[in-house]
C-alpha cells in the first residue's frame, strides 16, 4: 500500500495540536493532581487523583507548566475562601506543589493555644467525633481523635490530632497583605505555615488552583494496579467522584 506524501507531516501536525489543547486544558481549565503524603487525611488519602480547577482564583505564571515568566502578577484573580482545599507553589523554591486547607486570609491572627486553634483571638469552634481513630503519618500509623471544625464562614470539615499529644502554644501568625495561611487537616502531621523558613505566608501569585473532586483512588499499600485480582481491595470506589469539602 502506497502512503500519502503528506501522511507523515498530517500525523506530527495532529500531535502537535493535540498537544497544545492539553497545554491549554491544563493550564487554563482543570489539572489532575496526585495525593503522596498523609498530611489531608482525613480529606486526602495517599493514592488519590484529583481535579483541580485552574480559573478558580485568576492566572499567574504558576498556571502554566514550569511556571515560564509570563504573568509578572496574577490576572482576572478571584479571592479564595477560607476553608478553601488549595494546590499552591510552595514560596521556598517556587517549584514543588503542596495541598492544604486555606484557614488564614490577609490581617489574620492565628494561634495554638493548647492544640486548640485560634482566629483573630476566638477559638476554632470543634466538636470531638471519634474517641480512637488510626490514621497514617508518612509510614507510620499513628492513634488521634478526630474532630469537625466549623470556621466562621459556615465551612465545616474533619481534622485528627495526636492522641495523647502534650497541649503546646505557638506564636501568633499575623498573615501579611497579599498572603494567605495554609493548615493540613492532619494537625500534628503536616508542613504547613507554620513552619515559616519551608511554607509559611502564601502569596497570591503562588495559588495554583482549588481542589474540587476525587476522580479515582488506589492504595498501594493493598496492591498496585497491575495486580487485578487485588482491584476490590486496592481500589477505593466509594471515593470516586466525591467531592472536596
Amino acid at each position: 500500500m502506497k502512503l500519502d506524501k503528506n501522511f507523515f507531516s498530517e500525523n506530527i501536525k495532529t500531535l502537535i495540536y493535540a498537544l497544545v489543547i492539553a497545554v491549554i486544558i491544563r493550564s487554563l481549565l482543570i489539572q489532575p493532581f496526585y495525593i503522596p503524603s498523609s498530611s489531608m487525611e482525613p480529606t486526602l488519602l495517599v493514592g488519590d487523583r484529583l481535579f483541580v480547577t485552574k480559573y478558580s482564583y485568576g492566572y499567574s505564571k504558576h498556571s502554566f507548566p514550569f511556571s515560564p515568566p509570563i504573568l509578572n502578577k496574577r490576572i482576572m484573580f478571584k479571592n479564595p475562601e477560607r476553608g478553601d482545599v488549595v494546590v499552591f507553589k510552595t514560596p521556598a523554591d517556587n517549584r514543588t506543589d503542596y495541598i492544604k486547607r486555606l484557614i488564614g486570609l490577609p490581617g489574620d491572627k492565628i494561634q495554638f493555644i493548647e492544640s486548640n486553634l485560634y482566629l483573630n483571638n476566638s477559638e476554632i469552634l470543634k466538636s470531638k467525633i471519634t474517641n480512637k481513630s488510626s490514621i497514617y503519618c508518612g509510614n507510620k500509623v499513628i492513634d488521634v481523635f478526630k474532630f469537625e471544625e466549623n470556621l466562621p464562614n459556615g465551612k465545616k470539615f474533619h481534622t485528627v490530632y495526636l492522641k495523647g499529644y502534650t497541649p503546646q502554644n505557638s506564636d501568633i501568625f499575623t498573615v501579611p497583605d497579599d498572603h494567605y495561611f495554609f493548615l493540613g487537616d492532619n494537625r500534628d502531621c503536616s508542613k504547613d505555615s507554620r513552619f515559616l523558613t519551608s511554607v509559611g505566608y502564601v502569596h497570591k501569585d503562588n495559588l495554583v488552583g482549588k481542589a474540587q473532586f476525587i476522580f479515582f483512588s488506589s492504595n498501594s499499600n493493598v496492591g498496585s494496579l497491575f495486580e487485578f485480582w487485588k482491584w476490590h481491595k486496592s481500589i477505593r470506589f466509594k471515593r470516586t467522584f466525591d467531592k472536596i469539602s
